[in-house]
């Protein structure tokens, strides 16, 4: 989450919040032959369809973000 203002027409500044994109997705792993469902954001999903799912999965485990 990054934190922002919210300017208006006449330049009244209010605070505000980014969120990130974040999609619940289901995914096969056929590594390990069963379905996982994942809340990724869109950049995760870009990840996802570039590295391949199970090379990000293996990834988040070393770094602490799954169980094994």
């Amino acid at each position: 989450m990054i934190v922002g203002n919210s300017v208006s027409h006449s330049h009244i500044k209010t605070k505000r919040r980014f969120y990130p994109n974040l999609q619940t997705k289901k995914f096969f792993i056929e590594e390990e032959g069963k379905w996982i469902t994942l809340k990724v954001s869109a950049a995760g999903l870009r990840n996802i369809n570039k590295k391949g799912l199970y090379a990000c999965i293996q990834e988040a485990r070393e770094k602490g973000y799954l169980e094994k």
